[in-house]
């Protein structure tokens, strides 16, 4: 499997493609990362040093790849943050040359946008372009529950509002959507969820709630079921095994005290997830 991964870089720690690159690896797939920025860090520091990466210079990034005659090799394109306008347009047209090299191949975006606490902390451009440019040509979406809420206008807070609010993320065009940090009012105190839902049904996880922030975490997320769904087509084992991986990577990141995701020191939870979650089929 070869993946194209547009996202962001960073010396220090580990979000976007610096998330998402080496887990994917460590599950034998190759990976192809273009870089929209090029960062010391994230910027949850508040501060951080190095260039954003003009449009102009991502496509040209892809279209030496393209050159190269690799784009009819590619399964998937994966996407993260957009940080501006101009690079949701670069995605959207690799988007359209991947799948005219290779029909099967297949466009999965997070559409991050903030979350239930901060809440959305992108340009107020960005919303618009997810929900009516980027959103439709996907094939995967792997937006958080408040992400979800804000791409289709509704509120997901109980099992059967999440789904509808899926389904009406599914009517915009992706036919299989991720949905993390679930936190319905009725579920189990100290847990929390992820939905996942496509064309076969509607699968639910439940997990102890780590007490923690972790910067990069949705960027593995998203990469690992991915990963996992392009290659079996299974959208529950796909749950199951991104679900014990990414517990297991928050869990060794919570103990070690850093803030830094311990995202090497994880590895074999990438490689042989231990499936310690039961997968719950609701639809």
């Amino acid at each position: 499997m070869k993946i194209l991964s547009i996202q962001s870089a960073v010396a220090y720690g580990h979000v976007g493609n610096s998330a998402a690159v080496f887990p994917l690896q460590r599950i034998g797939v190759e990976v192809l990362p273009v870089y929209t920025v090029n960062f010391s860090n994230h910027t949850g520091y508040g501060s951080w040093r190095g260039p954003m990466i003009a449009p102009e210079d991502v496509a040209a990034v892809l279209t030496g790849i393209e050159e190269r005659g690799v784009f009819g090799e590619i399964d998937v394109v994966l996407s993260g943050y957009q940080g501006g306008e101009g690079i949701g347009d670069v995605i959207i047209d690799a988007v359209a040359r991947v799948k005219a090299a290779n029909p099967d191949a297949i466009y999965a975006c997070d559409p991050v946008m903030g979350n239930a606490k901060s809440g959305c902390f992108v340009a107020p451009s960005i919303p618009v372009l997810l929900r009516e440019r980027v959103v439709p040509v996907a094939d995967i979406i792997t937006p958080n529950q408040f992400e979800l809420g804000f791409l289709t206008g509704t509120e997901p807070t109980t099992i059967a509002s999440t789904l509808a609010s899926a389904d009406a993320a599914r009517a915009m065009g992706p036919h299989t959507v991720l949905v993390t940090s679930v936190e319905r009012p009725d579920r189990e105190e100290g847990t929390i969820e992820m939905m996942v839902v496509d064309d076969r049904g509607a699968w639910v996880v439940q997990t102890p709630l780590l007490p923690m922030k972790a910067n990069g975490s949705g960027d593995v997320t998203a990469a690992l079921f991915t990963a996992h769904y392009r290659r079996t087509g299974d959208a529950a084992d796909a749950l199951a095994r991104t679900t014990s991986s990414v517990y297991d990577l928050l869990e060794r990141t919570h103990t070690s005290g850093q803030r830094e995701l311990q995202l090497v020191e994880s590895q074999e939870s990438y490689a042989h997830p231990r499936m310690q979650f039961p997968v719950r089929q609701v639809r």
